[in-house]
């Protein structure tokens, strides 16, 4: 019995220490469906683009699909450029951005074509 008690100690410690490191795994793997995300907004915009000669606020309009969880925006888009942002509501504060062209940059993003996160 004191054995089967000690089994069941030795499990929970090593439980105990897996459960935080997951949880990092987790937010880790949200993050980069977030910056896929933007990546696959990138691609949408410039395609739309070559097609209107403009770029769009509207995610109908590029039938862009999301991940699961993930929240993509257009902040602005005119003929000169876009910026947009996303995020995953579980890995908050976690946002990142994208910006091309002459846009103002959304933070954290400063550099153009590059996807920043905070």
């Amino acid at each position: 019995m004191v054995e089967l008690l000690i089994v069941v100690v030795v499990i929970g410690i090593l439980a105990a220490m897996a459960i935080p490191r997951f949880q990092s795994t987790k937010g880790k793997a949200y993050l980069a469906a977030v910056k896929s995300d933007l990546k696959n907004l990138s691609t949408a915009e410039e395609s739309f683009f070559y097609e209107h000669r403009s770029y769009t606020t509207d995610l109908d309009s590029l039938k862009a699909v999301s991940s699961s969880g993930v929240v993509l925006t257009v902040i602005s888009a005119n003929a000169n450029g876009w910026a947009a942002t996303g995020y995953h509501p579980n890995s908050y504060p976690h946002t990142c951005a994208l910006f091309y062209g002459a846009v103002t940059a959304v933070a954290p993003a400063t550099i153009e074509g590059q996807i920043a996160c905070n």
